[in-house]
């Protein structure tokens, strides 16, 4: 009988561990890529998840409108640089950070947050914000699985594009 209690104790703990683990959100759910481009010997990369639309209604949808969005699956997505550089008009130390958006019918915020590793938005703290800045949005063909770019044009500068469902949305980058 005590055998059976002890036993049963330790599948209920271990039942327990895994909601606990599922609820957090910790298991990658969609693929994962990393995307990288150098300026002026500097390398600059984004790591992110790459959702599905899967027949989903996204922007308003899946992804609220007004809400802080972690811009891919699973992880936040992180954006490291060797180079100080500007994203749209936030100045941005080399190092690492989290990257997120807040999209909006007609307009997207992206956010560089100094907390490089954590899970999705679920533990964002605004207070630690590097800073945000305003996106240009514009719609396209529809683009079935989430994707950010990173390209470059002349002069240490270039963007960062993101596309999936109809939406692109782009922040201009500078490296200093």
């Amino acid at each position: 009988m005590r055998k059976t209690v002890t036993l049963l104790s330790l599948v209920a703990v271990g039942m327990t561990a895994g909601v606990v683990l599922l609820a957090q959100g910790q298991k990658r759910v969609s693929p994962h890529e990393t995307v990288t481009e150098v300026f002026g010997g500097k390398k600059i990369s984004i790591e992110y998840g790459r959702p599905y639309k899967k027949g989903r209604e996204i922007f308003g949808g899946l992804v609220p409108f007004g809400k802080v969005w972690r811009t891919g699956a699973d992880e936040a997505t992180v954006l490291t640089t060797e180079a100080d550089l500007m994203v749209g008009s936030i100045h941005v130390p080399k190092g690492s950070y989290s990257l997120f958006t807040i999209p909006d019918k007609s307009s997207w915020t992206l956010v560089l947050n100094k907390v490089a590793k954590q899970w999705g938005a679920y533990k964002y703290e605004e207070s630690q914000d590097l800073g945000r800045t305003k996106l240009e949005v514009s719609q396209g063909p529809e683009v079935e699985q989430f994707t950010i770019d990173i390209s470059k044009t002349n002069n240490g500068k270039g963007a960062i594009t993101m596309k999936w469902d109809k939406t692109i949305a782009v922040a201009p980058i500078m490296v200093h």
